[in-house]
């Protein structure tokens, strides 16, 4: 494997501790002032002190959680809730695209991110507790709307945090403060081009010891997946999309607390089409079918439930135990004519997944210079796989032999466990300099059985009062995410036109790696804040997806090498009323040797990257993110982001790239106050605002399966009422 690259290393010398805010807040999002209390309200009796027990018990639980989850030595890009509200959306805006405005997320079709080169490889926490996976589709699981503050760790990162690597999504939902009302929420209403239509509805209190949460949104309009074509309007691309989210919190007296959330999501799309295409099969007793009148649709289905116990113990040791169990399907549905004919298959597919497991985390504070953290996390999951086809009969070239299909059920079952424990101790060597050292132990088996010891470092140092600086190591366990593990059978579909390339096909394997990262964080005026990191990563069995075949859903394959380095850069300035923000991130991400999932490949492009380092599908060299905020008088903001990018690989074996494109959004918002009634906001979102025409993706490159366009430019007006 070779050496980090002499640049990268001249960095590690200076780089940094991450910007503790990805965005700047406002200076005057400080709470309102409470109410005066109505004149016939009765004079407060006896002693309010159980009240604010209430109250101090959920805020030293809440620190408490905070506690077990430790980011020493890692990179964090924070949005609060003021932070969200200022993007062009506002509340609005999908997940994935508020993760976009950090340095080193690149987007992909279908809501896809990259952080620093890795292919998907996200988890997702609520409140500390691992939300497992879903199977990937085109639709986003979790919403922005529900969350209190999002954050995006990355880097080299403590030992607690395992499996899925590339980044960590913590999502904190709505805490209580001494103004938390026993109702309030909020309503909203969005209409748009693309006969886009959202309603949304969020509640939350708490009364006496029992606090919850409630998010739910329906979605509608006619670009649910990217547009295959540079038209302005796709060709059958509706979508309804539904979501929802609750939690329930319960004190059981000032040291422990119960709680339980659960979220549901319900997508429905339709896979548009592309017009003018000629068709390759014959199908006995039907004429060719206009390929713009095709009806191919998927959906896409995800329900989790979550219960946990947290407590403390006098005040040193904070625990949290939680018990999870998730369901996730997809299904595509094909057009039974037009698959057929377009092509050579019409395969109804669906792939489900059931998890259950556990989760436990533990902190004790020994002293004031020693923290100990430990936890463990266990897994067990049941994967299925249906696929009934209907294929042509095809000599060994591949040319159709008969025009009457057969019929060919190709079903799998996969089951498997995966658990894993740590133990770190954040030593603070004295005020200024802060280690973090720790190991996990990790084992899977699913198709196949494997296990890892893997060491981590960090270290912070704030070697001046405007000046932080970090450095950090982690070896890296990733196993093959099991609901994306492809069961097709190479001999089921041997001598039809939906014959694989190739019959070589090995398990999927976990992949191992180890990443170095550096950085530093300078804060040079109390407005102005400046960050760079710098990360190498060389990786063995190093995981990638491709979609192989006409759904469009992923599979899992390995490269056998891998090594992945870039560098991050970020400034956010933070004025009484305006505020602004810019990031740059550049990678470089290549791999060699496809070592298993080889009956994807054709066999001159297997041949091909045994012999050379191929960039992956997924690398950009050049990211960036920008954006900026003003509140105007009399209520007013106007808003803007912007994203640029140097073009996914394409062609053949990804030897090249796409074009470069930049994309705009904008907003302007106004609040109204009706007194005693709530305020009301108005907002009119532009995206895209000059209606660049640029891919994503063209259909070429390695697993990319369809060209997608970036969305045309897109108005909506919304209208929340708060109460």
């Amino acid at each position: 494997m070779s050496k980090p690259p002499l640049r990268v290393l001249a960095l590690s010398l200076s780089l940094a501790y991450p910007l503790l805010h990805a965005l700047p807040a406002r200076a005057d999002d400080a709470p309102a002032p409470a109410a005066a209390p109505a004149a016939d309200t009765p004079p407060a009796t006896g002693n309010p002190l159980p009240t604010v027990q209430v109250t101090g018990a959920r805020n030293r639980l809440d620190a408490a959680r905070n506690g077990l989850s430790p980011d020493t030595g890692s990179t964090i890009y924070k949005f609060e809730k003021a932070d969200i509200a200022r993007l062009p959306q506002g509340d609005d805006t999908p997940l994935n695209q508020v993760l976009l405005q950090t340095p080193g997320v690149v987007q992909d079709s279908y809501g896809g991110l990259h952080v620093r080169g890795d292919h998907a490889n996200l988890q997702y926490r609520i409140n500390g507790v691992v939300i497992p996976e879903a199977i990937s589709g085109f639709g986003q699981t979790l919403e922005t709307r529900f969350a209190d503050s999002i954050s995006l760790l990355t880097g080299a990162l403590p030992a607690q945090y395992g499996y899925r690597t590339a980044g960590i999504v913590d999502i904190t939902t709505k805490g209580v403060d001494a103004e938390s009302k026993p109702f309030a929420g909020s309503v909203g209403v969005t209409v748009g081009t693309q006969r886009s239509r959202e309603l949304d509805l969020t509640l939350h209190g708490t009364q006496g010891r029992l606090s919850y949460e409630f998010s739910g949104s329906y979605l509608g309009n006619d670009l649910g997946i990217e547009n295959p074509t540079a038209s302005r309007n796709a060709l059958h691309d509706r979508t309804h999309q539904g979501k929802g989210f609750g939690l329930v919190s319960y004190l059981l007296d000032d040291d422990s607390r119960i709680s339980a959330m659960a979220g549901v999501t319900d997508n429905r799309f339709q896979i548009p089409n592309s017009p003018g295409q000629s068709t390759s099969f014959s199908l006995a007793g039907a004429p060719d079918k206009d390929s713009s009148t095709l009806d191919a649709r998927q959906r896409e289905r995800n329900r989790f439930a979550v219960v946990s116990y947290q407590s403390v113990i006098g005040s040193d040791i904070d625990y949290q135990v939680s018990l999870f169990h998730r369901t996730t399907d997809v299904h595509y549905t094909p057009d039974p004519v037009g698959d057929l004919q377009y092509l050579g298959v019409a395969a109804d597919i669906l792939r489900r997944n059931e998890a259950n497991g556990a989760q436990a985390d533990l902190s004790w504070r020994l002293n004031s210079a020693h923290t100990l953290r430990t936890g463990l996390f266990a897994q067990r999951e049941h994967a299925s796989t249906a696929n009934n086809a209907q294929v042509f009969p095809a000599d060994d070239d591949g040319n159709q032999t008969s025009t009457t299909p057969i019929s060919i059920a190709d079903s799998g079952r996969l089951g498997g466990h995966l658990w894993g424990a740590y133990l770190q101790d954040e030593w603070k060597l004295d005020r200024a300099l802060t280690l973090n050292y720790g190991v996990r132990y990790d084992q899977v088996d699913t198709v196949t059985k494997e296990h890892q010891l893997s060491p981590r470092l960090g270290v912070v140092w704030d070697a001046t009062p405007t000046l932080r600086v970090h450095a950090g190591y982690a070896r890296y366990f990733t196993p093959p995410p099991t609901e994306k593990i492809d069961t097709t059978s190479v001999a089921a579909f041997a001598g039809t036109t939906n014959a694989l390339p190739s019959d070589a096909n090995t398990a999927v394997r976990a992949e191992r790696s180890n990443y170095y990262d550096a950085g530093a964080a300078w804060q040079v005026t109390p407005k102005l804040t400046l960050g760079i990191d710098g990360y190498y990563r060389a990786v063995q069995h190093l995981q990638d997806e491709g979609q192989f075949g006409n759904a469009l859903i992923y599979s899992a394959f390995n490269y056998a090498h891998g090594k992945i380095y870039g560098v991050d850069l970020s400034a956010t300035y933070k004025a009484s009323s305006w505020s602004a923000y810019l990031n740059l991130g550049t990678v470089h991400a290549r791999a060699t040797q496809v070592e298993t999932g080889q009956f994807n490949f054709e066999q001159d492009e297997l041949a091909f990257i045994a012999d050379h380092w191929v960039h992956l599908d997924h690398e950009q060299k050049l990211s960036a993110s920008a954006g900026g905020n003003v509140r105007l008088p009399d209520g007013y903001a106007l808003g803007a982001s912007a994203v640029f990018g140097s073009g996914l690989r394409n062609g053949f074996a990804n030897t090249t790239h796409l074009p470069s494109y930049t994309s705009v959004n904008a907003d302007i918002s106004k609040r109204f106050d009706f007194g005693g009634g709530g305020p009301v906001e108005a907002r009119l979102s532009v995206l895209n605002l000059f209606d660049r025409t640029y891919q994503l993706r063209d259909g070429s490159g390695i697993g990319v399966g369809a060209p997608q366009y970036g969305q045309r430019r897109t108005v909506y007006v919304s209208l929340t009422k708060e109460f």
